[in-house]
């Protein structure tokens, strides 16, 4: 559907704001997203955009309206993953295993394949079934040592399944190998090691002054930039000099 130039500007330009903004404040980017929604609700991209923003802000039962709407408009099978995992939102994961049986994932390219085994098995964890879970995410984009786009994702969520289950050693390697590919940082693979390993970072003063401790099982490792020994030591044993040399003088005396 084409608009008039004006709106069409207008349009766009919050259309922006919601990309640039949907993942540092969604809150905004949602209200972004209703305002271009209002100006060309039947434009396809206008009710994607709203979908995601609303996504993003939990709002899952208009989210997955707005998706619909934009399949419908579109014929586009892509945004069959998120509409599975819009059901997951609502409490309804076994809509979401349904959705992912359906012939539609068969028209996904690989990335979206791999977006429907993640939610897929989300929805089995969702439903208690934490082994089939763990199977689910199994095959060969998991096993293969060519990183892809979503191989982080993938990983991070293979290990935080078998940890679910108990298989920590297992959860180890596979954090390990979710980090190894993960290099914009998407997941907290390596927040998740340190925990494994029983690693934690402590503020140990305030946000003006923030010194970063490492402590293993309660014992302080290590302080950045800390000088040997603290404050109340250095003035005790600098008063002890000063008496030191102020007894020396009267003896003398």
């Amino acid at each position: 559907m084409s608009l008039p130039k004006t709106l069409a500007e207008d349009v766009a330009r919050n259309l922006v704001m919601v990309a640039r903004l949907i993942d540092e404040d969604p809150e905004e980017a949602y209200a972004y997203a209703r305002i271009a929604l209002r100006l060309a609700s039947r434009v396809a991209a206008v009710r994607e955009a709203a979908g995601f923003a609303a996504y993003a802000t939990q709002k899952y039962a208009e989210a997955l309206a707005e998706f619909r709407a934009s399949r419908r408009m579109t014929g586009s099978v892509d945004l069959w993953p998120v509409m599975a995992d819009c059901e997951r939102g609502l409490g309804r994961p076994e809509r979401a295993m349904a959705m992912a049986g359906e012939p539609e994932v068969q028209k996904l390219d690989k990335a979206g394949q791999v977006e429907m085994r993640l939610v897929a098995a989300g929805a089995r964890r969702d439903m208690g079934q934490i082994d089939a879970a763990i199977v689910t995410l199994q095959g060969p984009e998991l096993a293969s040592n060519s990183i892809q786009p979503w191989t982080p994702r993938l990983r991070y969520a293979y290990a935080d399944a078998l940890l679910e289950a108990g298989r920590e050693d297992e959860a180890r390697e596979w954090f390990g190998k979710a980090l190894e590919a993960d290099k914009d940082g998407s997941t907290d693979a390596s927040d998740r090691l340190a925990e494994l390993d029983g690693v934690e970072f402590v503020d140990a003063l305030g946000d003006d002054e923030a010194v970063e401790i490492v402590e293993v099982d309660g014992s302080v490792l290590s302080v950045d930039d800390a000088p040997e020994g603290d404050d109340d030591e250095r003035d005790e044993d600098d008063e002890n000099d000063d008496e030191d040399e102020l007894g020396g003088g009267a003896d003398k005396a």
